[in-house]
């Protein structure tokens, strides 16, 4: 990919390109746009409530102190966004949410899928999983999205309360797999968020092994009672917190 394709750098706090969530409200969703926003990306919170996404918005934009962060429906988030568009939704409205923004989409754009099918979409733990008719979540969203958007999985071992806590570095690896284009947009989207770094795990046939990595943290961060990320050793140099490399 040329250089002209990359997510600018922010000025003045504010980048030039806007990434979207769908289910921008709920604790991931939101967890991401805090982390996007004080990243300095334009950042689109979409939910199926306009209200409760401006709310969000609203939220979100006291605590980074930015003015950068909107509210809309998410058929008007996938819309609005520049290239990449984040589904932070429960595996219950998984396909629901897809298939409600399936005519919004745009050639060049780019889907990060989060979700994970735990088990508590139908009354189980979260520590379980369930197995969807594609094999993967990720798979599942590919089917219910157009060809030509470009699709990755990843953030799945990514703590919503972790995102949350704006004073604590991240200090983790996120994996992620799909399309080569898909993998590139969202690592340097990803990149610009202090403290974590982005792993390629592979084609998109990797996100069953991926997706089952969150209940075996669940049931770890049950047990120790924290919120634990990863981290993958002897790979290239990790992104230090500022506290460290001052």
């Amino acid at each position: 990919m040329t250089h002209s394709l990359k997510f600018p750098a922010a000025v003045d706090g504010v980048a030039h390109e806007t990434v979207s969530i769908l289910g921008g409200t709920g604790k991931l969703g939101f967890g991401l746009a805090l982390r996007l926003g004080r990243a300095g990306y334009t950042v689109c919170i979409g939910s199926r409530d306009a209200d409760r996404a401006q709310s969000a918005a609203e939220e979100a934009c006291a605590l980074v102190g930015t003015d950068a962060v909107t509210g809309c429906l998410n058929e008007d988030a996938v819309a609005s966004a520049d290239r990449l568009v984040i589904a932070a939704v429960p595996f219950l409205s998984h396909v629901t949410t897809l298939r409600s923004v399936a005519d919004h989409w745009r050639s060049g754009q780019v889907l990060l899928d989060t979700t994970v099918p735990l088990a508590t979409a139908v009354g189980g733990r979260p520590t379980h999983l369930v197995e969807p008719w594609h094999g993967s979540a990720a798979q599942q969203a590919r089917a219910a999205i157009p060809d030509h958007v470009a699709l990755a999985a990843g953030l799945h071992t990514i703590s919503a309360a972790v995102l949350r806590d704006m004073d604590r570095p991240l200090d983790q690896d996120t994996l992620i797999c799909g399309d080569r284009h898909a993998k590139t947009v969202v690592t340097e989207a990803l990149d610009g968020i202090e403290g974590l770094r982005v792993v390629d795990a592979g084609p998109l046939e990797m996100s069953r092994l991926l997706e089952g990595l969150t209940p075996l943290l669940i049931g770890i961060n049950i047990r120790n009672k924290t919120h634990a990320g990863i981290q993958v050793t002897h790979l290239h140099a990790r992104p230090m917190p500022e506290a460290v490399t001052a």
